[in-house]
């Protein structure tokens, strides 16, 4: 595989896939662009070079076609500001129209096209699809880790059209890759996992995974109640996946001895599940009936705390409670702090996962963790130890 770096640009049309799916507005406004700030470094890399960028990406979830409030010219504006340059616009990604703009493309100018999933043949993985992308450029880079789980045409099959000189990550990808093989296979000990969300069954693979390198794994978020009930402990109206307390429980006392599974002590409980729902804190042992633990209690918080401080290794996916809500998210950003003061005494940490890395940069403290990744999906079942293919497409294990 060419290492994007050592590749020179010069005069090249370089077929570039990002992941501009960013989230907006009902005015079409973006909210969060941090998927563009992440590839503006490969983008900036080709145009030094003297090479032109092509850039395409999906938006959002179109059905069956074109779709005004996913087209990626609300992205335009944005990622214009962000280069400090004018970037053309296709109105489509394939056909006459994105043939004859890349035709016309000159070194130092930069391409955007229509929204790939306006076509069902993205999805679908169509061969002849990814023909017709790849003809447009003589370089293909892949710098969208957010959709590397996906076998989609532009981000697996473009790959089988472009030999091996000229098809290779982007910086972006190189680094989510590189950071997530220092989890999987360089782990210094001990080594500590984060996990949290609402299910079980959204989660059980990467734990599963983690359990064969990790030393601690804390479990938090609605998820915590199915193995707290799987326990036998009272969690009255507590999220609880009921058909996955036998997996819980076989799942914890499977790893007994090889890594130690930290469930929450004590909960901030509601009596509904709104945001101005009466609170209380109470241990774990018995929640009351019609009350439901929505967050970490402050003894959690500290026990979480301690394991996480002595960690060499962390990486965090998923909140601890029910982030949203500004009344149940205080254990979540107790748990991003911690996770930045063992970082500065010399830790290495990941994290993952929307409402993770929402906590940091509320926080303001993105910048003080060891690398966030902008992979959901992908990042997750990269940690499952599952294959991705628009890795294998390039990086063939």
């Amino acid at each position: 595989m060419t290492p994007f770096e050592e590749f020179n640009f010069s005069g090249q049309k370089a077929l570039d896939r990002v992941d501009f799916n960013v989230p907006q507005d009902e005015k079409g406004n973006i909210t969060d662009d941090n998927r563009i700030r992440a590839a503006l470094p490969t983008i900036q890399k080709i145009l030094k070079d003297g090479g032109a960028v092509i850039l395409m990406s999906h938006l959002g979830r179109p059905k069956g076609g074109p779709e005004e409030k996913f087209s990626l010219k609300h992205v335009l504006p944005r990622l214009e500001e962000l280069l400090g340059l004018s970037v053309a616009f296709s109105g489509d990604c394939v056909g006459e129209a994105p043939t004859q703009a890349s035709a016309a493309l000159k070194p130092g100018e930069v391409l955007l096209l229509e929204n790939l999933r306006f076509h069902p043949e993205e999805e679908k993985g169509d061969p002849e699809f990814a023909r017709k992308l790849a003809s447009l450029g003589n370089v293909y880079v892949n710098d969208a880790f957010g959709t590397a789980h996906r076998a989609h045409a532009s981000t697996a099959v473009i790959a089988r059209f472009f030999p091996a000189g000229k098809k290779m990550f982007g910086l972006l990808m190189e680094a989510e890759v590189t950071n997530a093989g220092k989890i999987l296979h360089h782990a210094q000990k001990p080594f500590t996992a984060v996990i949290g969300g609402a299910k079980v069954s959204d989660k059980i693979e990467i734990i599963q995974n983690l359990t064969r390198i990790a030393d601690h794994i804390l479990i938090g978020g609605g998820m915590a109640y199915t193995f707290l009930k799987s326990m036998g402990k009272e969690i009255g109206s507590s999220l609880c996946e009921n058909d996955k307390l036998e997996l819980a429980r076989q799942l914890r006392e499977g790893t007994l001895g090889q890594v130690e599974i930290v469930l929450p002590e004590d909960s901030v409980i509601a009596d509904r599940f709104a945001p101005d729902a009466r609170t209380r804190m109470v241990d774990n042992d018995h929640i009351p009936p019609g009350w439901m633990g929505l967050d970490i209690g402050p003894k959690t918080v500290s026990r979480f705390a301690g394991i996480i401080r002595d960690s060499k290794t962390i990486l965090w996916n998923g909140p601890m409670g029910v982030f949203e809500m500004e009344a149940f998210r205080s254990g979540t950003i107790a748990v991003a702090g911690a996770i930045v003061a063992a970082t500065r005494s010399g830790a290495y940490s990941l994290v993952g996962g929307g409402d993770s890395v929402a906590a940091l940069n509320q926080s303001g403290k993105a910048d003080q963790v060891s690398f966030v990744s902008t992979g959901g999906g992908a990042l997750l079942e990269y940690f499952e130890g599952k294959q991705l293919p628009g890795i294998a497409a390039i990086r063939p294990e």
